[in-house]
């Protein structure tokens, strides 16, 4: 299959997300501009692009689907800006670039939800265990890639989420997910929905 050539990149504007456009050659002649946004710098995010990059991509974030010992599912309800209201998710944020993806999912539990991995005698978690690789959040819109971890949780401190962040923590029982997916008018993070609906009716 002939594929799509890239010729070059061009930054349209900067800050927390940055946005660019990719200038792609058709297998037939045309050219095409490629709309992409991304939390990369251009010197970081044009070698990805151009296959020159030193390393492989960063994993930009965590998502952490945690258990508790009465089997529920540890969920938040977060105000999204972009969507100016209150959405479900599980608890999730950036990774620091000195961390590694379960010392960023212990962090974020902490401050978002006052939860964190249940812990051994020897302060080593119970369960907690991170994707093989990280998956992508939007391919047609961005790069971002998010590590999965599932862990065994429970509370141990109050949240201590930013200013900026409005967060409500609840526990969903394994036996209430049906009914909480049917009644539910909140919007879902789709890492959010996939796993419910895969916990509570299993398509194979």
């Amino acid at each position: 299959m002939d594929l799509p050539k890239f010729e070059g990149i061009d930054q349209v504007s900067d800050g927390w997300l940055k946005k660019y456009v990719l200038h792609y050659r058709l297998p037939d002649g045309r050219p095409m501009p490629y709309e992409v946004v991304s939390r990369k710098t251009m010197d970081e995010y044009a070698p990805q692009m151009n296959g020159t990059a030193k390393s492989a991509p960063r994993t930009d974030a965590v998502c952490i689907v945690g258990h508790t010992a009465d089997d529920s599912f540890l969920m938040i309800r977060e105000f999204r800006f972009p969507m100016n209201r209150m959405c479900v998710a599980f608890p999730a944020g950036l990774k620091e670039p000195d961390e590694s993806v379960l010392e960023c999912a212990s962090r974020e539990l902490l401050e978002e939800t006052g939860y964190d991995f249940v812990r051994g005698e020897d302060g080593a978690p119970v369960y907690a265990r991170a994707c093989v690789q990280p998956g992508y959040s939007s391919l047609g819109m961005g790069d971002e890639s998010i590590a999965m971890v599932f862990a065994e949780v429970e509370r141990v401190a109050e949240p201590r989420s930013e200013s900026t962040e409005f967060i409500e923590v609840f526990e969903l029982p394994r036996a209430d997910i049906d009914r909480f997916l049917a009644e539910n008018e909140d919007p879902l993070s789709i890492r959010c929905q996939l796993v419910l609906e895969m916990v509570s009716r299993p398509p194979f």
